[in-house]
């Protein structure tokens, strides 16, 4: 069928006086085509008209279309049931042509970003090679709007924990800030509401706040005003991550830093610069950076346990064995593993994404080889005072010592009695406890006043007056 510019030119060298053979050789048509569209007087493309095998089963059609809600292929499947003689493309081209459960697109919106004035971030789920292993990752990005530049990184898992600390070192790597944040409304950001109304978790207020930013996020259905940072996901995807095989997390993430570099360095064609020229323009618009910016980190609060671990994301970290039982301050960043006892630092390990119960060691950690757990403990100071009184109760002292443990009270208990009550009594009574191994001391000090029970105590009467 020729179109209508041909068709003008066609009735244009006819109402010229020239013959149909002549205007068909010049134009390179059928004398007949010529013929036809002067006869029709018209360079209007006539309508095709064709008779559609879809349009008798219309209403039924229109009635399994709701009822499979808009599954082309049940709908296509129930119609051959029916007897309708109506092939799957038929049938999709059907609906496309009379609009039955599409839309044309509407247009793409268009936006302009002053310099330093939006910056975006979104997470995206891919596949990745780590480790030899094919592994689910993260993907998380933040791109200036004005410029185009661009940050990658790649987590395991993306919370509030890894968000804060992804957008420090992106923040850290533009060497400042735009004076917005748009995210996604099922951004880890959102604490309730969304697009206007969107309210950010308390934290990530606070976290912006130190930038001198805010988080906004767009409206449901406009995800157009996210395109800056949603379209360089499927080039992280298919231009980074496919067919690469990464040693372990550090490395998936220091490649994706120099990647970050080179694709920030290459000239662009639809910029007409480079991602790199464009921010040295925007630049001096960003928020500088603060004065001091503390390392991001997630705070527990572990106890050491019997093994001298303690247990953080089900990994093991070990921790010196003398504090087997106290209670630690556990601070976990992107990379490290830090074990605070009170304000001092007591451990530091690399941090571990599993697998889960992996083990991690220092040997510094560890006792002296072939020293093991001292089974002497040392002498507390009302032993040595007990045995520096009266030496003949070194082999009692040292059955009670066993019994109690690190249990000092008893000791004083008995250093007491033996100041207080008559020596001769005290060593009976102690002699009949040793051999029975009897160490309540409060049944002891009964033997010890039931052998003394009729002794006289004489006051000390000077003593008194004063």
């Amino acid at each position: 069928m020729l179109d209508e510019d041909t068709r003008t030119a066609i009735l244009r060298l006819h109402a010229q006086g020239h013959g149909s053979r002549r205007i068909a050789r010049a134009l390179g048509v059928a004398r007949d085509s010529v013929r036809r569209i002067i006869s029709s007087g018209s360079a209007t493309v006539p309508p095709l008209v064709r008779a559609e095998l879809a349009e008798p089963w219309r209403e039924q059609i229109l009635e399994l279309h709701a009822r499979y809600e808009g599954h082309l292929g049940r709908v296509h499947d129930a119609l051959s049931e029916l007897g309708a003689a109506v092939s799957y493309p038929a049938l999709t081209a059907f609906c496309r042509r009379h609009g039955i459960g599409s839309a044309p697109p509407p247009p793409a919106g268009h936006y302009l970003f002053a310099p330093g004035e939006e910056m975006q971030h979104d997470t995206s789920p891919h596949q990745a090679r780590v480790g030899g292993n094919l592994t689910r990752v993260q993907s998380a990005s933040l791109v200036l709007c004005y410029s185009r530049m661009i940050f990658f990184q790649h987590y395991p898992r993306f919370t509030r924990f890894e968000c804060k600390a992804f957008l420090a070192h992106a923040i850290d790597y533009f060497h400042g800030c735009a004076g917005r944040c748009m995210v996604d409304n099922s951004n880890v950001v959102v604490a309730s509401g969304s697009g206007a109304n969107m309210i950010p978790a308390p934290e990530m207020a606070a976290f912006a706040a130190r930038y001198d930013f805010v988080f906004v996020a767009h409206e449901k259905g406009d995800a157009n005003r996210s395109a800056r940072v949603e379209a360089p996901f499927q080039r992280i995807e298919k231009g980074f991550l496919v067919g690469e095989n990464f040693a372990d997390w550090s490395d998936l993430n220091q490649r994706a830093r120099t990647t970050c570099e080179a694709w920030n360095a290459k000239y662009s064609t639809k910029l007409h610069a480079s991602r790199r020229e464009l921010f040295a323009a925007e630049q001096a618009h960003l928020r500088p950076l603060p004065l001091h910016v503390p390392e991001v980190y997630q705070l527990y609060t572990r106890i050491v346990d019997a093994e001298g671990y303690v247990n953080v994301n089900r990994v093991r970290y070990s921790a010196p064995y003398r504090l087997i039982g106290r209670a630690l301050e556990v601070r976990e960043t992107l990379e490290r593993i830090v074990l605070y006892e009170g304000p001092r630092r007591v451990a530091s390990h690399a941090r571990v994404h599993g697998p889960w119960d992996t083990r991690v060691t220092d040997p510094t950690h560890r006792p002296p080889r072939g020293q093991g757990f001292s089974r002497h403990r040392p002498e507390a100071p009302e032993q040595i005072e007990i045995l520096q009184i009266e030496p003949r109760l070194a082999g009692y002292v040292h059955a009670l010592k066993q019994y109690i443990g690190d249990r000092r009270a008893p000791l004083r208990r008995l250093l007491s009695m033996l100041r207080d009550y008559p020596r001769a009594a005290f060593l009976s009574a102690v002699a009949e406890a040793e051999r029975y191994r009897l160490f309540d001391l409060e049944r002891l000090e009964k033997m010890v006043l039931r052998q003394i029970a009729d002794d006289y105590f004489p006051l000390d009467l000077e003593a008194a007056d004063e």
